[in-house]
């Protein structure tokens, strides 16, 4: 199962190829924004992702509340912290 994991926009890397780096649980990745290219997104604002991708913007309250949620999952949390450790968009 994938989730959609709330990670904080930190840089905006490529912004021409839409690329973001966004610290979700302490991992730092390079995601793509271009589902969101047509909504403004900047350093500081949280995004919620799946595969590599920012599925949508959502706010600090929201993001914090999906983190709670989904570290009740236990394994469900870690094997995707895990999967995102190992990813990458080159």
């Amino acid at each position: 199962m994938c989730l959609g994991i709330p990670g904080e926009v930190v840089a905006l890397t490529d912004p021409d190829n839409h690329l973001a780096t966004v610290a979700v649980s302490g991992v730092r990745r390079t995601i793509s924004l271009a589902l969101l290219a047509d909504e403004p997104v900047a350093p500081g604002d949280w995004v919620l992702v799946h595969v590599g991708f920012a599925m949508s913007r959502i706010d600090a309250d929201e993001a914090a509340a999906t983190l709670e949620a989904v570290k009740t999952m236990g394994r469900l949390y870690t094997d995707e912290i895990d999967a995102f450790k190992e990813s990458a968009i080159a």
